[in-house]
């Protein structure tokens, strides 16, 4: 199956690699020119383009499946790179056979801790999540006009080898008391690939597909698991008041919002089991447990 990636950072790369290993013909749209050399000499074609200007999808979109991995730019409540890959494809005339959109749950807001499924309204509470909003929509409508399959994947926090928060334990930054966090969702990186190609791949795929590990926690819980596995100090605790002065306003934005995401489509429609299924198998691994 061949294959294109807007964007080959942490997770794409690794999607992108087990293409190429599957046999398929992988290319890649990517921000930076070191960017493009590393998969370049890793035998995918990439090259580098300012994404919000230009989205050199000619000669490679055709016929192949679309992976968008590009996260909006960090303002407004468009997401403009996405609307210039879109500009590019309709001067190209070449279209997907098939679009893998990875979005976030933070679509659905906060949800006062219930459990969340892809029937729930969308309620995006951040321009962050107004983006990422703007960016499903935008592509379903091309997709639609089209008839291009296109599957949107919901993706909470993730975590995986490389993507730990070593740097923020070693600093000390504290951490909202665990009796005042709010429930947050993560997936192991493993995991969210084996979401991806399963994406690429169902003969039949639903529209949206919820993605997590399926046991909620929360995020000083995540902090204080990472810290005892990774022997390191456990980070201090600070009360919501304190919280607005000792956090950053990106970390307070993730605490104002409290949701369970429910995996039952991922697992029963999608077809997939998660290897690690909750925070301690996931690190456990990581750190040879």
């Amino acid at each position: 199956m061949d294959s294109l990636f807007a964007g080959c950072g942490y997770v794409g790369r690794q999607v992108a690699l087990r293409e190429l290993a599957d046999g398929g013909a992988v290319a890649a749209i990517v921000r930076t020119a070191e960017s493009a050399e590393r998969l370049n000499r890793e035998g995918i074609e990439a090259v580098s383009a300012d994404l919000e200007n230009e989205s050199p999808c000619t000669g490679v979109l055709r016929g192949r499946v679309l992976y968008w991995f590009v996260p909006p730019q960090p303002e407004g409540d468009q997401d403009r790179r996405l609307r210039c890959f879109i500009q590019c494809a309709v001067e190209s005339g070449e279209r997907p056979s098939r679009v893998v959109l990875i979005s976030t749950t933070g679509v659905y807001g906060d949800c006062q801790g219930e459990w969340v499924t892809e029937d729930r309204a969308l309620a995006p509470q951040t321009g962050r999540a107004r983006r990422r909003v703007d960016a499903e929509q935008v592509m379903r409508t091309w997709c639609q006009m089209h008839d291009i399959p296109i599957v949107a994947l919901r993706v909470p926090g993730i975590y995986g080898a490389g993507k730990l928060p070593l740097k923020r334990l070693r600093e000390g930054l504290p951490v909202l008391a665990p009796e005042l966090a709010p429930w947050s969702n993560r997936v192991h990186v493993e995991d969210l690939i084996s979401v991806c190609l399963a994406a690429a791949r169902i003969e039949h795929p639903l529209a949206v597909y919820n993605v997590s590990d399926g046991h909620p926690s929360t995020m000083t819980d995540f902090f204080f698991s990472v810290a005892d596995i990774t022997g390191l100090p456990r980070p201090p605790v600070v009360d919501k008041q304190e919280a607005t002065a000792a956090l950053s306003t990106e970390m307070r934005s993730y605490l104002a919002e409290s949701k369970r995401i429910d995996n039952t489509r991922m697992r029963e429609h999608l077809g997939v089991d998660v290897r690690y299924p909750d925070l301690a198998s996931g690190l456990s691994v990581l750190v040879g447990g």
